[in-house]
C-alpha cells in the first residue's frame, strides 16, 4: 500500500515538475522573441499539431495555382516548403527564407533527397531587408503572389517592420497568410495580428479556424484599372 502511494506521489511530482519547467520555458520565450531551435522542431512536426496546422491544410488555404511565386518566411526544415513547391509546379518558385543556417541546411538536404528544384533557400531575417534590399530575390512581375508565416510572426523582434517588408514584397493583390497555434511560446492573438497587419497596409481577406489554431489571410490592395474607383 505504501509502495503504491509512493509511486503515485513520485508520478505526480514528476508531472508537476514538467508543467513548471514548461511554464518557465514559455514565459522566458515570450520575453525574448527568437526563432524556434532546430532541436525543438518536433513540437511542430507531430500528429497532434498536424491535425490543426498540417501542411495539406495550410497549403489548401492559399488558393495556389501553377506558376505562382511564393515566399515561405521562417521556413525551417521545409515542413511547408516542399508541399508549396509541389503546388506551384515547375513553372513557379518558392523562396524559403530563414535566419538559421542549420534550418536551411536541413532544408537543402531535404530538397536534394526529394529532387525538388523550384525552391530557392535564402538566409535572412524578416524586417531586416532580406526581401527588399540589395541581393533580394527577384520573382514574378512586381513581387510574390503569396507569402506564408506559419507560427513565425511571434518570433520576429520587429513585427511592424517585418509586415511592412512583406507588404512591399507582395505584388498588388497578393496574399499574406498568417497561422498561429495556441501553446506555441510565441503565439499571437488573432486580434493583435489583425491590428498589426492592417497598420502595415493589408486588409483581411479570409479567416480559417479558431481554437487551438487559426489562419488569417490578408490581401495587398490590388491596382485598379484606370477610370475605376474603389
Amino acid at each position: 500500500m505504501e509502495l503504491g502511494k509512493t509511486a503515485r506521489y513520485a508520478s505526480a511530482t514528476a508531472a508537476l515538475a514538467v508543467l513548471a519547467s514548461s511554464f518557465v520555458f514559455v514565459l522566458r520565450e515570450r520575453r525574448r522573441p527568437t526563432p524556434l531551435s532546430p532541436r525543438l522542431f518536433f513540437l511542430l512536426e507531430n500528429p497532434l499539431t498536424g491535425a490543426f496546422v498540417g501542411a495539406p491544410l495550410l497549403v489548401g488555404r492559399l488558393g495556389l495555382a501553377p506558376g505562382m511565386d511564393v515566399l515561405d518566411a521562417g521556413c525551417g526544415p521545409g515542413r511547408l516548403t516542399v508541399p508549396l513547391a509541389e503546388a506551384v509546379g515547375p513553372g513557379g518558385w518558392v523562396v524559403a527564407l530563414d535566419g538559421q543556417p542549420a534550418m536551411l541546411g536541413r532544408l537543402e538536404g531535404r530538397l536534394r533527397a526529394e529532387g525538388v528544384r523550384n525552391v530557392r533557400p535564402l538566409l535572412g531575417k524578416l524586417g531586416e531587408g532580406a526581401l527588399l534590399g540589395e541581393g533580394a530575390p527577384v520573382v514574378g512581375q512586381g513581387g510574390f503572389d503569396r507569402a506564408v508565416l506559419a507560427m513565425v510572426l511571434g518570433e520576429v523582434r520587429d513585427r511592424a517592420g517585418a509586415l511592412r517588408e512583406l507588404h512591399g514584397a507582395l505584388r498588388p493583390g497578393g496574399v499574406l497568410s498568417v497561422t498561429e497555434i495556441f501553446g506555441d511560446p510565441h503565439h499571437l492573438a488573432a486580434r493583435m495580428v489583425l491590428k498589426e497587419a492592417e497598420a502595415a497596409g493589408f486588409r483581411l481577406a479570409g479567416r480559417f479556424g479558431s481554437f487551438p489554431a487559426y489562419t488569417l489571410n490578408f490581401e495587398k490592395e490590388p491596382v485598379l484599372p484606370q477610370g475605376t474607383s474603389g
